[in-house]
This record gives C-alpha cells, sequence and structure tokens, in this order.
C-alpha cells in the first residue's frame, strides 16, 4: 500500500508540473519573446543536468555520429516541441495548447506504423480514433483556428517524431546523458532561433527570473528525473497510461492561475483525447498475466 501511494504521489507531481507548465510559460510571455524564455529554460537545464551526469560519471558516447543523434533529438523533441508549444501561446490558451501538444501519443501509433513498420493492438488504434474525434471536437467547436492552434498541433507531431527516433536511438545511450544533452543542443538551437527570428523582449524582476528557475528547475529537470525513475523502476506501459493526466492539469491550472474559460466542447473533446490516450498506452499483458486469466476462467 505504501508503494502503491509513493508511485501515485510521483505521478501526480511529475503530470502536473508537465501540465501546468504551459500557465506559467504563458505568464512568462509577459517578460521574455517566446523563443528565448524557451531557449533560455533548456539551455540552463541542459546545463545544469550536464554537470550533474559529468560529475555522476555517466558513460557519454565517444562518437560523433553519436552526439549528432542527440543532437537530432534535441532538434526535434526540445526545440521542435517547446519552440512550437510556446509560439503557440501567444494566440491561445494554456489549456488548448496543453490538450493538442499532448495527443501525441495518438501520432506516435500512427507514424510508428508508417514509418517504422511497427504493428498495434487494436484497443491502441480505438485509442487514436476516439483521440482525434475530441481533437475535431475541441477545434470545431471551441478553439478558433488560429496559428497557435497549427503550432501546438505540429508540436505534437515532432513529439512523435522524437519519441520515435528515442525510440530507434535511446538504447544507445545513458537514458540520463540523452536527456541531459538533448535538452542543452535544442535550447541553443533556440536561443539561436531567438536571435535570427524574433524581436528580443527580456525584462528581467524577481517575478521573470522565478518564472524561468521554475521551469528550468521543477518543471524540467525535476519533472524528467521523476518520469524516467518511474519508467525505469515500474512498468513503462503502466507508468505511460498515465500521461493523460498532463494535458488535464494543463487546463486546470490555465483555469486557475490565468482564470481560463472552459467551455463544454473542450471539456468532452478533452475528455475523448484523456481516454485516446490512456487506451493507446494501455500495457500489453504479459504471457503469465494471459496464463492466470485463462486458468481464473
Amino acid at each position: 500500500m505504501k508503494k502503491k501511494l509513493i508511485f501515485a504521489l510521483l505521478v501526480i507531481i511529475t503530470t502536473s508540473l508537465m501540465g501546468s507548465s504551459f500557465a506559467v510559460a504563458k505568464i512568462g510571455l509577459e517578460y521574455f519573446s517566446p523563443l528565448l524564455l524557451v531557449g533560455m529554460r533548456f539551455t540552463m537545464a541542459g546545463m545544469i543536468m550536464g554537470t550533474f551526469v559529468l560529475l555522476l560519471k555517466k558513460k557519454h558516447p565517444k562518437k560523433a555520429s553519436d552526439w549528432l543523434r542527440i543532437a537530432i533529438v534535441g532538434a526535434v523533441q526540445t526545440a521542435g516541441v517547446m519552440g512550437a508549444i510556446f509560439l503557440s501561446l501567444r494566440t491561445i490558451t494554456a489549456g488548448e495548447s496543453a490538450i493538442l501538444t499532448f495527443t501525441n501519443p495518438l501520432l506516435v501509433v500512427i507514424f510508428g506504423t508508417l514509418l517504422l513498420g511497427i504493428r498495434y493492438r487494436i484497443v491502441q488504434w480505438g485509442g487514436v480514433l476516439i483521440g482525434f474525434l475530441g481533437v475535431f471536437i475541441s477545434m470545431g467547436s471551441h478553439v478558433d483556428l488560429e496559428v497557435g492552434t497549427l503550432l501546438a498541433f505540429a508540436s505534437a507531431i515532432s513529439w512523435a517524431i522524437g519519441t520515435l527516433l528515442i525510440k530507434k536511438w535511446g538504447s544507445l545511450f545513458d537514458i540520463w546523458v540523452l536527456t541531459a544533452y538533448q535538452m542543452l543542443f535544442g535550447g541553443l538551437i533556440l536561443l539561436a532561433g531567438s536571435a535570427l527570428l524574433e524581436n528580443i523582449r527580456l525584462v528581467l524582476n524577481p517575478t521573470s527570473v522565478s518564472i524561468l528557475l521554475w521551469l528550468s528547475i521543477p518543471a524540467s529537470i525535476i519533472q524528467f528525473a521523476i518520469w524516467f525513475s518511474l519508467l525505469q523502476n515500474g512498468n513503462p506501459g503502466k507508468v505511460s497510461a498515465f500521461l493523460f493526466l498532463a494535458p488535464l492539469f494543463g487546463v486546470l491550472s490555465g483555469w486557475l492561475i490565468l482564470d481560463e474559460k472552459i467551455g463544454w466542447s473542450l471539456v468532452f473533446g478533452g475528455a475523448l483525447i484523456f481516454s485516446g490516450i490512456f487506451l493507446v498506452n494501455w500495457p500489453e499483458k504479459s504471457p503469465n498475466q494471459e496464463t492466470a486469466v485463462k486458468i481464473l476462467r
């Protein structure tokens, strides 16, 4: 019972940090231009985490090709996903951005089938259909087709591609090393994008510094540390099934912190998306479990 309570607490902490970062980031846009804020966030997080993996003497890549793979993951997973999210927050709510971004598990099934030939179960395809019905309801009757809507969906596409790249290359690296340096590379790419593409806005005061520190440490390093710890010490399928909580916390934090309105269409569509994500990540029964079920029957 104690282990289950600890597991539940850690799941709530990590998914709430994932979801609430959308609302905090939207507040941060009052003080920073979007790409600058997200670039500073992940460059700082990557440097801090990189220092830890060096001190802990984690195994680092030796080949230039492996470092290139990490840089590509950073370009897609951090620069692509987070850059699109922060840009989307200029025109849509934190809740809407969170819901659209976290459709990525649904896209993983589609891209995994088309690009890698992965075979998924019927329940997972059912989750995809239910999830995209939720997207249609949310976008069609509540979310205006703003540029931010397209950017949030682009972040989901980028996240799905990043997930498949990590699935393909992840076994080559220590997971903490991969996480640290992909954040660092992604952050540096975002800072370069900020310098080239946007009119930089930077207002430094106690509030803006606090937002940057919150996004960099609790919402990045601590959140990643808890999530990967849960994945490593538990059943990855069961752990991933709780990913649906993140967009829920995104909507709730937008309502509580930013006073964003929650329409019925967003509630209903969001519920379908959460259900779809849950089904996509539903763990497959092991042979032992199937045998036990047959015996019980």
